[in-house]
């Protein structure tokens, strides 16, 4: 452990840190633009020069590491300076001539208040310029609908290109030309289409790059930040909703190791236009093939008057993709008092349930745990679209070649290379039976992982799928005493806490397929659906049909009576993201109108049809849940499935179709309600649309593997 001598103090640092990192473990402030934690080392700016003693020139802090320094001539540690003098002109030196060419629009400039330069030019830079050349210009590139651009400001930090390029994936941006006519600009002139290209707005330390829809918005001292998560996919990556006047204006996200380090997808973050139009905002009462406002005790008494002579068998209820644990628990309290046993929560008819334990529908090896593994197996998934942020993890292993990626399904781009071996579940077998070369890469891994997709197991031999891939782990040694490999990768945030709680048909009771069937034969009289969008909705034409939920969407378009529920900023509700680890969101703004928090629907509607659940708030509420599931009570935390399930599962009997696997998600950007309400997600699915019909897809990094 090399020990350093920094403006006076001695302090042991870590092998491998630079010269800044160790300033920083001392407290110093080392100013930057260039460097970034999690980006590769470019060197550009400058503004980190430290002063080395017995070094002839000061030394750029980002790129010299703590090893590369040698003791002093009697042998003691090498001495820093990070505020002589010779450092500071050094600094003012350096700021005057990235202010050469930036504009001075500051006054009016949508990065105010945030902007890096900013801040650095107050405490580091000097109070007047020698340099009276006019600036140069650079012209704005229409790179994205979702990224405004001001290249004037760009101070070559190419920090978004070393994300582009290294985080995304998506080689489409760099610098080119020298001297005054270099600038960051897209290749051959078009635009970027990467879900998670907005992350670049946060890096970009001088607004030469920022948020086309919130561009001069609001201020951010103006607005409230309130410390949320994400719910557009499975991962529940940390946010922070920004709002003013009641209005979401602004989604970033918080860093955390853990889950998403500091990256967000560009739907979690452009998704805020979406949180206002199609609301639904007060009850409605279909008469006469219409829909009609109506008032809250309307609505209960249409439904009340329904339900008097319906039997138990004949209702059934089915949760969503977007229903928060509290009111699915909630209504599944309010389905047994009525004497239903028809619930389900598997939209897409994914073959998962209790029986498998909670190992058999989580993402064992957990976010964190992919920095362990050294071959992953992904089987009828697309991690791009279906967790992008989870997949950038995955690439950082493929790029330094930690990590074999092997893919069983559709061919794609995952935005690095990997092995393609098979479309459909024949590939598993003959993997399993040692007749693929990819056994070989299995057997010798030390971590070795499978990542297995919605699209696999939402099949009709989805649980024979989920056996084999259950076999598969089991027999290619991905089940260790301190390691599990064997993942379900959940696309959408609803679906664990509603199994972590039960929300399945019980005894003789019927799944979403059979609900729809009898649905379809006259034989259910009532169906209420909790956010519940994704089905095929035609299908209920027969039944009296109940829609709780915030957007008027597919869900809303055949229902009789609708109950106005609160979006994800509009509640504090609790989602468990697909590592099985519970997280609340926290309630940034109130819902429109007459809408309300959703238990507080289901409680309030159970009392009115005589069946009054038994609490009164949120709090008798959770003791109720963590009765049923004792590990959702620590918030944060994951508790580890037992592995015993999986053994189990994996010598069951197993009889295959040899379709292909399908994917979960065809349109990464109008997967919900909420997508499907904004006109920039509906903007960006057109863009996809286009230039994937405009010229052929681009070559995938896949490798074809035959069969010996």
């Amino acid at each position: 452990m090399p020990k350093l001598i920094i403006d006076g103090t001695e302090i042991d640092v870590d092998d491998g840190l630079t010269l800044l990192q160790a300033c920083e473990q001392a407290g110093r402030e080392i100013p930057r633009f260039c460097y970034h934690e999690r980006l590769s080392i470019a060197g550009n700016c400058r503004m980190c020069l430290v002063e080395v003693k017995g070094m002839p020139k000061l030394a750029a802090s980002c790129a010299m590491g703590v090893n590369d320094l040698r003791p002093g001539p009697e042998g003691q540690p090498p001495e820093i300076l990070t505020n002589s003098p010779p450092v500071e002109k050094a600094r003012s030196g350096t700021m005057e001539f990235l202010l050469i060419n930036h504009p001075l629009d500051c006054p009016i400039c949508d990065q105010g208040g945030e902007c890096d330069l900013q801040d650095q030019a107050v405490a580091f830079g000097s109070g007047s310029s020698r340099f009276e050349e006019n600036k140069r210009a650079v012209e704005n590139r229409n790179i994205s609908p979702l990224i405004k651009t001001i290249m004037t400001r760009c101070i070559s930090c190419t920090r978004c290109v070393r994300f582009m390029t290294e985080i995304a994936g998506v080689e489409e941006i760099g610098q080119t030309g020298r001297g005054e006519d270099a600038e960051i600009t897209t290749f051959l002139n078009k635009g970027i289409l990467s879900e998670l290209s907005g992350n670049v707005v946060d890096i970009c330390p001088v607004g030469a790059l920022t948020h086309r829809p919130f561009a001069f918005t609001a201020r951010p001292w103006e607005m409230k930040k309130t410390e949320s998560i994400d719910v557009m996919d499975g991962q529940g990556a940390s946010i922070r909703v920004d709002t003013r006047g009641g209005k979401v204006l602004r989604i970033l996200p918080r860093e955390n190791d853990a889950i998403n380090e500091e990256w967000i997808t560009d739907k979690a973050r452009f998704i805020t236009d979406g949180l206002k139009y199609q609301r639904l905002d007060q009850p409605y009462i279909k008469k006469d093939g219409k829909l009609r406002p109506a008032s809250w005790e309307q609505a209960f008494a249409a439904i009340a008057k329904r339900m008097e002579t319906v039997d138990g068998s004949r209702f059934a209820a089915i949760s969503g993709d977007l229903a928060a644990l509290e009111e699915v628990y909630a209504l599944k309290m309010l389905s047994h008092s009525l004497a239903s046993s028809n619930t389900d929560c598997r939209q897409t008819g994914a073959q998962l349930s209790e029986e498998n334990g909670r190992a058999g529908y989580l993402f064992n090896t957990t976010i964190e745990g992919i920095d362990r593994a050294d071959v992953v197996l992904m089987i009828g998934t697309n991690p791009r679209t279906e967790a992008a942020v989870l997949n950038a993890r995955i690439r950082a292993g493929v790029s330094c070649g930690r990590i074999s990626v092997g893919l069983v399904g559709e061919q794609i781009d995952l935005s690095y290379e990997y092995d393609y071996l098979g479309e459909g579940p024949q590939t598993l077998v003959d993997i399993l039976g040692g007749k693929n070369v990819f056994s070989e890469v299995l057997k010798g891994a030390k971590n070795p992982m499978l990542i297995l997709g919605e699209g696999a197991v939402a099949r009709s031999d989805g649980r024979a799928i989920l056996a084999l891939a259950a076999r598969l782990a089991n027999d290619m040694g991905m089940i260790q005493e301190d390691w599990n490999g064997f993942n379900i990768l959940h696309a959408s945030a609803g679906i664990v806490g509603a199994l972590d709680v039960g929300f399945l048909p019980g005894e003789n009771g019927l799944d979403v397929e059979h609900i729809l069937q009898a649905s379809e034969a006259g034989n259910m009289d009532v169906v209420y659906l909790l956010h519940a969008d994704e089905l095929s909705t035609g299908r209920l034409a027969n039944s009296f049909v109940i829609y709780q939920g915030s957007h008027g969407d597919k869900g809303a378009s055949i229902a009789d009576v609708i109950l106005p529920g609160a979006a994800y900023s509009e509640k504090s509700a609790t989602y468990v993201n697909f590592e099985g680890r519970a997280q609340m969101t926290m309630r940034a703004v109130f819902p429109p109108g007459e809408a309300r928090e959703d238990w507080t629907i289901i409680r309030a509607l159970s009392e009115r049809l005589g069946k009054t659940l038994p609490f009164d708030n949120v709090t008798e509420l959770y003791r109720h849940i963590y009765e049923k599931a004792p590990h959702l009570a620590t918030l944060g935390e994951i508790e580890k499935a037992p592995v015993d399930t999986l053994r189990e599962l994996g010598r069951e009997a197993i009889r295959i179709h040899p379709k292909g696997f399908d994917l979960a998600i065809k349109d990464f950007y109008q997967t919900n309600p909420v997508a499907r309400a904004s006109t920039i997600m509906a903007e960006m699915s057109t863009l996809k649309h286009e230039m994937s019909g405009s010229k052929n897809q681009k070559e995938m990094k896949g490798v074809l593997i035959t069969h010996d």
